[in-house]
């Protein structure tokens, strides 16, 4: 649904909302039929009245969550709104009732297995398994061995702390950072809190890779004020794959666990 807004007699909270939405369609919204929501309209008004914006952002990350909406596309949109109104950035506070509301809202049991992580918005380890499934498939059909061919590139920016919002924070972090440091056909995933693989094929721009993703990381970190709920520096290295896909499980549990 998409608000309809006339420049006449339209109230500040109403003109502050279509511009909202127009700005995150044009760049963090993916689907733009599915923005709105009157938990959108109602964190408007918390603003325009200047009032604590915290309950109503609580109320807008269930609602997310409730919409099948990723913790990171949420926390982006509802910048978006901030720096419409004339903010150089959202309210840790709000931001912060945002991700909890969401944690409450996703809280759902899965009834199938989960292949996308919907805090950090890449693959879980289930569906990084089924991927190397795949790829060893494949060499097996052409006479390789991915184990000379491929390798995971692991990260680690794990820290002792047992706050959702930390937890989801970095999580949504290093998943943006992942994603624009290799872009589209890399397999990656969240294997368990803090600690991401990402499949890549082996050869000289490898190094040169890893040294990229750390400067992404570090971007992210800055932008989304995280960097205090990470591991600094992240530790980041190449973990060779097994001769067989039948080891891959144990592998990625070995690096989680």
């Amino acid at each position: 649904m998409s608000i309809e807004v006339s420049s006449q007699g339209a109230t500040p909270t109403a003109v502050l909302l279509r511009k909202w939405e127009t700005a995150s369609v044009d760049s963090v919204w993916r689907r733009p039929g599915d923005w709105y929501t009157p938990a959108a309209e109602a964190l408007v008004e918390a603003l325009e009245s200047k009032l604590d914006t915290a309950p109503a952002a609580f109320r807008l990350g269930q609602a997310r969550a409730l919409a099948g909406v990723g913790i990171t596309e949420a926390i982006d949109d509802m910048a978006v709104l901030f720096r419409q109104a004339g903010y150089q950035s959202a309210p840790i506070r709000s931001i912060r009732a945002l991700c909890e509301g969401w944690t409450d809202g996703d809280a759902a049991p899965a009834v199938s297995p989960v292949m996308t992580d919907a805090e950090s918005g890449l693959g879980t380890a289930e569906y990084l398994v089924q991927r190397l499934a795949e790829v060893y498939g494949g060499a097996q059909r052409i006479g390789t061995h991915v184990s000379e061919t491929h390798a995971l590139v692991l990260v680690d920016v794990a820290v002792n702390d047992t706050d959702p919002w930390q937890r989801i924070a970095r999580n949504a972090a290093v998943g943006n950072a992942l994603q624009d440091a290799y872009g589209e056909g890399f397999p990656m995933a969240r294997l368990s809190d803090g600690i991401y693989a990402v499949l890549v094929e082996r050869g000289l721009a490898l190094g040169h890779g890893i040294a990229e993703l750390r400067d992404h990381i570090a971007q992210r970190a800055t932008e989304m004020r995280v960097g205090n709920l990470m591991r600094q520096p992240p530790r980041v290295w190449v973990e060779s794959l097994p001769h067989s896909h039948a080891y891959v499980a144990d592998l990625l549990e070995s690096v989680y666990r």
